[in-house]
């Protein structure tokens, strides 16, 4: 989500939530990220934007709950920082299930695609900050310096949450488990 998208109204986002990154990194965040002040959590998008929040009925939280349920928590390494030009990011060391996961919801949801369509490629990644290049750069040299003194960040993925702006700021709508049931 980027700045601009995360204040509209009327919107929802599908995202895997990282509290592990809160403690070290949610100063970081409020400093360079404005979604951060907005309400949004550390987190992974799985798939944003997807519908307006009165579209979300009991019939779209069943077909969602059946299609997160048949994917495994799993967990999650992030030891990497990455760079989309505005943006620093700390990234997976295995992308793979978030990849699986936007996937699956788009194929769900086709009238929805990843990024509202407008990047060809899915790079999961755990935005720091957002919008400044300039901020970027610093946000980069102090997210290297501190994966260099103390390593890496874990978190077990376990669920996906349907987060919700219809007021300026966002707010849980929905969790859906993670459970590795087929059927």
């Amino acid at each position: 989500m980027t700045p601009a998208e995360s204040t509209l109204v009327q919107r929802t986002g599908l995202v895997i939530v990282v509290p592990e990154a809160e403690p070290r990194f949610g100063a970081m965040r409020r400093r360079f990220d404005p979604q951060a002040e907005l309400g949004v959590p550390p987190h992974f998008t799985i798939l944003f934007p997807f519908m307006p929040p009165q579209l979300v009925d009991a019939a779209v939280c069943r077909r969602l709950k059946w299609l997160f349920r048949r994917f495994s928590p799993f967990l999650c390494v992030l030891d990497r920082v990455g760079r989309f030009p505005a943006t620093a990011y700390l990234a997976p060391v295995h992308p793979a299930p978030f990849v699986e996961l936007t996937n699956a919801v788009a194929r769900e949801f086709p009238e929805y695609p990843p990024y509202g369509g407008v990047h060809s490629s899915i790079h999961p990644h755990l935005t720091i900050a957002d919008g400044d290049a300039k901020a970027a750069d610093v946000a980069e040299l102090e997210l290297r310096a501190d994966l260099e003194r103390h390593g890496p960040i874990s978190s077990q993925c376990a669920c996906v949450k349907l987060l919700e702006n219809s007021s300026g700021m966002w707010r849980e709508m929905h969790e859906f488990a993670l459970v590795g049931h087929q059927g």
